[in-house]
């Protein structure tokens, strides 16, 4: 292998990239834009929920009650209605997800200690923002009853018990549970992985449709070395991308970078390697630039989203559904991202995982030269 052919391929293909705008805007501007639109609309935290209130009672027992979901930050009052038609129609609409009807006997009941009932209507068509509704609703409620018996005791004159187990849970790597903190980092992740694949898929798929590929292959140049040249500068557009999206993380998410970046940069190093090789094997294989962007959407996007555990837990997937993940690439970098990022840990817990990734980069990037010397023959 010469470095200077090498080198002449990479600036044939550098020339390229330059003289053709989409290609660039692609390298550096789609990554960009994923990472915003998906880091502001892609969210697991349920607050704000809508909910509506037909206070029956109307009375001081029922407004200290409402006034627990008034005061929480995880619900938003759309409404106080008068009826079960006005109820039905705000969850019809989609106007409200969560409805608290309390009943005109619940001043009484709660003096008479007999217990009050207070109806909850949920719309479960959002199975997951419907249970986490429930369980806030249901700490309010819950919240409000002990106040209640508290109050009763003092009354009495007796001393409010102590609570016989009281757990005092301690959140670590991620204090406040905003969900941007570790889907920024799994995010880029997926995108880098996207269009590392997209963009190399289409290199020498193009030199075949256009038939300068022949004319390659007449030159002295070697296999590697042109695949190899090909490489280079996408791979120094998608260094270049994983800076920006580790600044966009840094400085417009204030997704906190607690571990080493030196370790962050050579990982990813390490998985874009792999990423372009796979998109290059893609590329040689299909010899069809509509058939490669296809076939590495498929085969990188769906993947990378569903099966690495950036949305979605893999221990919570059936078991050959959990076997199927060990061979996405996709997987073992989401885990090293999250824990660079969230818990600062090196290569001394993420040894296994950076292990891993190695492997896909070389193994792919062998088999890239494999496929294109048969393609030679």
């Amino acid at each position: 292998m010469k470095p200077m052919r090498v080198m002449a391929v990479a600036r044939k293909e550098f020339l390229h990239i330059l003289r053709d705008p989409r290609s660039l805007a692609m390298a550096i501007a789609i990554p960009m834009l994923l990472l915003v639109l998906f880091g502001y609309a892609l969210t697991l935290d349920v607050d704000n929920v809508p909910l509506v209130i037909w206070d029956q009672s109307e009375t001081a027992a029922s407004r200290e009650f409402l006034s627990h979901f008034q005061g929480s930050r995880y619900f938003s009052i759309r409404g106080y209605l008068h009826d079960y038609r006005e109820v039905e129609e705000a969850v019809d609409s989609g106007r409200a997800l969560v409805a608290v009807i309390i009943p005109k006997n619940f001043a009484g009941r709660i003096a008479s200690r007999g217990g009050a009932s207070v109806q909850l209507i949920v719309d479960g068509s959002d199975s997951n923002t419907a249970t986490m509704a429930a369980g806030y609703a249901d700490t309010a409620a819950q919240t409000f009853s002990q106040n209640i018996a508290v109050r009763e005791i003092r009354r009495m004159g007796g001393r409010a018990p102590a609570a016989p187990l009281e757990m005092r849970p301690r959140v670590w790597y991620n204090a406040d549970m905003v969900s941007k903190n570790y889907i920024i980092p799994g995010l880029i992740a997926v995108i880098m992985m996207v269009i590392a694949a997209l963009l190399t898929s289409l290199t020498v798929a193009r030199e075949w449709e256009r038939g300068t590929m022949e004319q390659l292959i007449s030159t002295p140049v070697k296999g590697s070395e042109l695949i190899l040249g090909k490489l280079i500068p996408y791979f120094i557009i998608g260094m270049f991308d994983v800076l920006l999206a580790v600044l966009v993380g840094e400085f417009l998410f204030q997704v906190p970078l607690r571990g080493n970046v030196a370790l962050l940069f050579g990982m990813a190093a390490i998985f874009l390697a792999g990423a372009l090789s796979m998109g290059m094997v893609i590329s040689i294989v299909t010899k069809s630039q509509l058939l490669a962007s296809q076939l590495a959407m498929v085969l990188t996007f769906l993947p990378s989203f569903l099966l690495s555990g950036f949305m979605y837990e893999i221990l919570n997937m059936p078991t050959v559904i959990q076997v199927l993940t060990y061979v996405i690439p996709a997987r073992y970098f989401v885990s090293l991202l999250k824990g660079i990022y969230l818990k600062g840990v090196g290569l001394e817990v993420l040894a296994l995982e950076a292990g891993l990734l190695a492997l896909f980069g070389v193994a792919l990037t062998v088999l890239a030269h494999v496929k294109f010397k048969k393609k030679q023959v």
